[in-house]
């Protein structure tokens, strides 16, 4: 039987140990920690000549004291730094929770972003922050919302079901952007019982004129069962790892298919598992990589999931 002596000190090691998971997690890893997140890939029918170096950013909800102008500028030397090819900014660039002390303005981290630099340029799609935070956007019930002017005002092209040809050592890709599959939150004031996006994958892919591989930048994950073999690598956000991630685990995701595309590089093949995904079964592996992102959502908290500067090599 445990002493009242051992039982407290139990108790007190509990104590100690709850409010140093809380000050770390609060305090050290969403605001003093960043890493570089390498991945290395050789998808299905990308061609052999061609190597591609991506740097992604995802999810900087900019706000103090968490995600500030000049933290963000920082950022974007270290991007500099790895000299990618082509930089992509997969959205939710305003702040996604209430504990600020302020937030920072569109113009402000715009001209931040506008530190980036790469040969192929920068490219950008938008998340469901981007549209929630623009009340005139959710009345009128579309775009473009103030985050997508901010980024084109600097420079920054902004993909909403769109899609550009590039090439590298005059070999081909595409990289398309998907519109954001959670614009419009449910509304009984304007006539939404569901969610309603503004993505049209089809719409977008149908522009593609040519067989050259595709890069496809989609902010939520939950479209990846869809998407067909003919996309060589998927890129997405908006998850964050879940914030709090242990063990290969994250106990809250925001996506339907929770932790299967909670985080990290995933490799899917023709294996259905709705009947919703049976029609898009593929005969080879499609390549989906979810960044943990830069900032916080809901809480500014985060536990073995800091925030990250992703960087992909291809080929």
């Amino acid at each position: 039987m445990i002493s009242r002596r051992n039982f407290l000190k139990g108790m007190g090691a509990l104590v100690l140990g709850g409010v140093a998971f809380s000050g770390y997690a609060f305090g050290v890893e969403p605001l003093l920690r960043l890493r570089v997140q390498p991945y290395h890939l050789q998808p299905a029918g990308w061609p052999d000549g061609l190597t591609l170096r991506i740097a992604v950013l995802a999810d900087i909800h900019a706000c103090d004291p968490w995600m500030t102008a000049e933290r963000i500028r920082r950022i974007a030397e270290q991007t500099n730094a790895l000299s990618p090819d082509i930089i992509l900014l997969l959205g939710d660039y305003s702040a996604g929770h209430r504990w600020v002390t302020r937030k920072v303005a569109s113009s402000d981290w715009s001209q931040a972003l506008a530190e980036l630099s790469a040969p192929m340029g920068v490219h950008a799609i938008l998340g469901n922050h981007d549209w929630w935070d623009d009340l005139t956007a959710q009345e009128r019930g579309h775009g473009p919302v103030y985050g997508h002017k901010a980024l084109q005002n600097v420079g920054i092209n902004v993909y909403e079901n769109d899609v550009v040809r590039l090439e590298k050592d005059g070999i081909p890709f595409w990289l398309a952007g998907l519109g954001d599959q959670l614009a419009f939150p449910p509304n009984r004031g304007r006539g939404l019982r569901h969610w309603q996006g503004v993505d049209d994958l089809p719409g977008t892919l149908e522009k593609i004129t040519d067989d050259a591989p595709i890069i496809l930048m989609a902010h939520e994950p939950d479209i990846f069962p869809n998407v067909p073999e003919r996309v060589c690598l998927t890129l997405s956000g908006h998850t964050h790892g879940g914030q709090i991630r242990l063990f290969g685990y994250s106990p809250v995701v925001p996506s339907r298919y929770k932790n299967r595309y909670a985080y990290g590089h995933i490799v899917e093949t023709a294996s259905a598992t709705t009947e919703a995904e049976k029609p898009h079964q593929n005969s080879r592996p499609r390549h989906l990589i979810v960044s943990g992102g830069l900032g916080c959502s809901m809480l500014p908290v985060r536990f073995g999931v800091p925030p990250e500067i992703v960087q992909i090599d291809i080929g």
